[in-house]
């Protein structure tokens, strides 16, 4: 906690003051221009990899970037999903999974998860994926990081899907008013690769 402590002070003494005007108007304006769904990794921070100021990004930070398709009741991504497509009106959503994802990694090597249910539980949401990687052809002794990586692409592919479940989103996509877009964080080169997701124009990426 410490340096908890010790990165507000520094936030408040030599990064606050330059910002001071910007802040001053977030105080009264909140209009983010993308809702980011990523991973609750700590190596994969939203507004340092996409160099983004404050105000510019609602995010959602899931184990796994998973989003539950739409049911009815109480949910918290659902609402969040709801909030930022329908009432902040944001015009891109972004999917970002990212590699050595531990979720990714748990379901591609089959984990024991029986000590972890609720962990085994919430990764369900990840079962179409699981059958989309299956169809993508690999050749014999795969080794285990490309599985990984091939699953962590089938889903960021199939929560895009599931996002597409969501009333606000459908709304949104048949009114043109809405993009959504697939990335993968790459952590050890710092790169984005697009995926090609059928989903209009992707935005570019290095």
């Amino acid at each position: 906690m410490d340096k908890l402590f010790d990165g507000v002070a520094h936030f408040r003494r030599d990064v606050f003051p330059g910002k001071r005007d910007l802040f001053a108007q977030l105080a009264s304006e909140h209009r983010p221009e993308t809702l980011f769904i990523g991973c609750s990794d700590a190596r994969v921070p939203p507004e340092l990899i996409t160099q983004s100021e404050p105000g510019r990004l609602f995010v959602i930070r899931t184990a796994g970037n998973l989003v539950p398709a739409y049911a009815p009741g109480s949910d918290g991504v659902a609402a969040s999903v709801e909030y930022a497509v329908s009432v902040l009106g944001v015009q891109d959503i972004v999917v970002c999974g990212h590699s050595s994802c531990g979720a990714m990694t748990a379901l591609a090597e089959e984990h024991d998860l029986s000590a972890a249910p609720v962990i085994a539980d919430w990764l369900r949401h990840a079962d179409g994926a699981r059958a989309r990687a299956r169809t993508v052809s690999a050749p014999a002794g795969e080794p285990a990081s490309s599985r990984v990586a091939t699953l962590v692409r089938a889903n960021v592919v199939a929560q895009l899907q599931n996002l597409g479940t969501h009333p606000s989103v459908v709304r949104a996509l048949a009114e043109q008013r809405l993009t959504l877009h697939g990335w993968v964080f790459d952590i050890a080169s710092g790169s984005v690769e697009v995926l090609e997701t059928g989903t209009r124009t992707p935005v570019p990426a290095a």
